[in-house]
């Protein structure tokens, strides 16, 4: 079973920790801890990187420089 919590570092309290025991009784668990803004930041961080981003989803967007591959080779 995998159970996905996202919550505010201030709720890290005693209560979240049992609600985990409770999920997972007598079971060992992996708890990962990453800040999904941070690899946001850094990708828009470098006007060059950030202008092609912009440029790539305006593309998407517009149905311009889309490619395909071939969907034969994936059956």
């Amino acid at each position: 079973m995998q159970t996905t919590y996202t919550l505010n570092t201030d709720e890290l309290d005693e209560g979240f920790f049992q609600r985990v025991k409770s999920a997972f009784p007598r079971r060992q668990v992996t708890i990962a801890a990453n800040d999904e803004a941070d690899e946001t930041e850094y990708l828009l961080s470098d006007p060059v990187r950030k202008e092609r981003l912009l440029r790539a989803i305006d593309d998407i967007n517009h149905g311009r420089n889309l490619v395909t591959p071939d969907q034969s080779l994936f059956r």
